[in-house]
């Protein structure tokens, strides 16, 4: 079988200007390398303590109050299971969002897998309360044509904890390799029947990130989320990017105001095409399917 490899240009990288919150932010090619390599194996890498924990302590702030917002209004949350719910935000609305974007190895990442002209589609966050069940075996969207023929990754999902994970919180639970499997069985493209559901148990993998640690995934990867038998809460900030014409971006309503994109850096303004405009509208969330085939919050 002949995978197709991506790997990061063999040109030494610019040496970036320090952000707030950077605490590793090496991205060597040797590095980068192994991530893209991990991703074609096992569907997911990461970067151990990639931020300060007090610049994730303000990140966990701003989650905070968009997910209460988002409660407050129908349509502001969209429900992935009993107690558990995921939101999309605007980039303004997280204090942090250039220093994640910009990050060395983040950008690095997404330049060696999706190709220089990446695009920044989406940010949201997932939130597992107390009492949240296991979900379905599943991935986040139906495999692209382009995936299946010539087993290329078009798209990243980049998840940053707001939280030390513990055991009990109902940590992310993945099964290594499963980015590309393709059945005909699968409910929306998205859910693998219930009989191969063993199967994906049988190899699953439960993640433990820390405050800091930032991983980056294929959505296609089979996972769930697990049962939060904690009293608190266990936020998880998710970053989409795409590669050219993946079309992701179709799902997702983010965008910023006139002059929040003047601030921003042209690093970021290259890859962020979402629309500009004079007033923020609050997001309505289009994650239909999987609310219906999760169960109501």
């Amino acid at each position: 079988m002949t995978r197709t490899t991506h790997s990061a240009p063999a040109r030494e990288r610019p040496v970036e200007p320090a952000r707030a919150g950077w605490k590793d932010a090496q991205a060597d090619e040797e590095s980068t390398t192994g991530a893209v390599a991990d991703l074609y194996r096992d569907g997911i890498t990461a970067r151990r303590g990639a931020f300060d924990a007090a610049w994730v302590d303000r990140v966990a702030e701003d989650i905070d109050v968009a997910f209460h917002e988002a409660l407050s209004r129908e349509g502001g949350a969209v429900g992935r299971g009993p107690n558990r719910y995921y939101v999309e935000m605007h980039p303004e609305q997280m204090r942090g969002f250039v220093d994640l974007v910009t990050h060395p190895w983040v950008t690095a990442v997404c330049e060696a897998v999706l190709g220089p002209r990446y695009e920044i589609v989406e940010l949201g966050f997932d939130v597992p309360l107390a009492g949240a069940v296991n979900q379905p075996w599943h991935r986040d969207f139906p495999m692209p044509e382009e995936t299946r023929a010539h087993r290329r990754l078009t798209s990243l999902a980049f998840n940053l904890t707001a939280v030390d994970t513990e055991s009990d919180m109902g940590p992310f639970e993945i099964a290594p390799g499963t980015q590309w499997d393709d059945s005909p069985s699968f409910e929306h493209g998205m859910f693998p029947p219930r009989d191969t559901w063993s199967r994906h148990a049988g190899r699953a993998v439960r993640k433990y990130p820390r405050r800091g640690d930032i991983s980056a995934r294929s959505a296609l990867t089979i996972h769930r989320g697990t049962t939060n038998h904690s009293v608190r809460p266990r936020p998880v900030l998710v970053l989409g990017v795409d590669a050219p014409g993946a079309g992701n971006a179709a799902h997702h309503d983010m965008a910023v105001t006139r002059g929040y994109w003047e601030s921003l850096p042209p690093q970021v303004r290259d890859h962020l095409p979402c629309p500009v405009v004079d007033e923020l509208r609050p997001i309505v969330q289009k994650h239909t399917i999987e609310g219906l085939v999760m169960g109501e919050a």
